[in-house]
C-alpha cells in the first residue's frame, strides 16, 4: 500500500489478513480515529495492548515510512470527512439491546460504507484493463460461490443485455469443466470476498492455464495474483450477522455494475438499442 491510500480504507482492507497485534492496533484505530490522530506511539501500543515496535510495523505496511507521517495522514483524513467519535467504524455492529430502528441505520451505514470504501479503493487502471478484456472477449464465464454466486448471475444478465456471450457458475464441477474449454479470446471472471475460497481461484488457474485472461473481484488482492491478470479491489464492512455477505455482496455489485457499464460505453449506441430492445421484450410480458 502507498502513502497516498486513504488509511481507515486501507485498514479496513487488509483487517482480516493482519498479524494479531496489528489487527489489534488496527481495530483501535478504526474505534477511535480522531484519538489516534493524536496518539504517540507508546500511547497508541499502550491502548491497543501490544508492542510500539508492532505500531511502527503497521505504520509502514500502510506507506508511511514513520509514525508522524501515519499521523498526519490520519488527521487529514479526519479533517476532511468531519468524522467524530460519535460513530466509530467498528462499533456499528448490531448488538442484542438494538431496536429495530438502530439495526436498520447500523446495516444501512454498513453497506454505503461498503460502497465508498470500495470506490476509493478500486484501481482505475485495473477497472479500464479488464473493461477491455471484457469488451473484446468470445465468451465471458463467471464464477462465485454463496453470495457472490448471486452477483455472478447478476453480472451475467448485464452482460447478455448487451450482446454480450455469457455464462455464470455456481457449480465447482461445472465451471472447472467449462473452464477448460476456454481459449486465449475469452474471459474468466472469480468473484470472491475472501480471495481465498478454493473453488473460484482453482477456476481462474484452469482458465489460465488454457490461455484465456482472468479477473477477480475480491477483497485480498495479494491472494488473487497468483491467478488474475486483472484485480478489481472490494472493501466491506461487516456486521456478526451474515459475515461476509452483506457489504462484501454489495460491494462486488458495485463493482459489477462499473464493470458492465464501462463495457457498454465502448460500444454506447449498440448497447442502449439493445438494452431496449430487451426491455421491450421483458414488458410485452406484464399483465395489464
Amino acid at each position: 500500500m502507498s502513502a497516498h491510500d486513504p488509511v481507515l480504507t486501507a485498514l479496513r482492507a487488509v483487517l482480516d489478513r493482519l498479524p494479531r497485534a496489528e489487527r489489534r492496533i488496527a481495530e483501535h484505530v478504526l474505534h477511535h480515529p480522531g484519538e489516534a490522530a493524536q496518539s504517540t506511539v507508546a500511547a497508541l501500543s499502550i491502548a491497543a495492548g501490544v508492542s510500539t515496535a508492532s505500531v511502527l510495523r503497521l505504520s509502514q505496511r500502510l506507506g508511511s515510512a514513520r509514525f508522524k507521517d501515519f499521523q498526519i495522514r490520519l488527521a487529514r483524513e479526519q479533517a476532511q470527512s468531519g468524522a467524530s467519535e460519535g460513530r466509530s467504524d467498528l462499533g456499528d455492529d448490531i448488538v442484542p439491546g438494538d431496536s429495530l430502528a438502530a439495526v436498520v441505520e447500523k446495516v444501512a451505514y454498513a453497506e454505503a460504507s461498503s460502497i465508498s470504501d470500495t470506490e476509493a479503493a478500486l484501481d482505475l487502471q485495473s477497472l479500464q484493463a479488464a473493461i477491455d478484456l471484457v469488451g473484446q472477449g468470445r465468451r465471458i464465464e463467471i464464477f462465485g460461490v454463496g453470495a457472490s454466486a448471486v452477483v455472478a448471475l447478476d453480472l451475467q444478465q448485464k452482460f447478455i443485455r448487451i450482446g454480450l456471450t455469457a455464462l455464470a457458475w455456481s457449480d465447482a464441477h461445472m465451471a472447472w469443466t467449462s473452464g477448460a474449454t476456454l481459449n486465449a479470446a475469452d474471459v474468466a471472471i472469480a468473484i470472491s470476498h475472501s480471495g481465498q475460497t478454493m473453488d473460484p481461484m482453482q477456476f481462474l488457474e484452469v482458465a489460465k492455464g488454457q490461455g484465456a485472461s482472468t479477473i477477480a473481484i475480491t477483497s485480498n488482492p495479494s491472494s488473487a495474483s497468483r491467478y488474475a491478470d486483472v484485480i478489481l479491489t472490494t472493501v466491506a464492512r461487516e456486521t456478526r450477522y451474515r459475515a461476509g455477505a452483506l457489504g462484501s455482496r454489495i460491494a462486488q455489485l458495485m463493482v459489477a455494475d462499473c464493470l458492465f457499464v464501462g463495457v457498454a460505453r465502448q460500444n454506447r449506441e449498440l448497447a442502449l438499442d439493445l438494452v431496449e430492445r430487451t426491455q421491450r421484450v421483458v414488458s410485452s410480458r406484464h399483465r395489464l
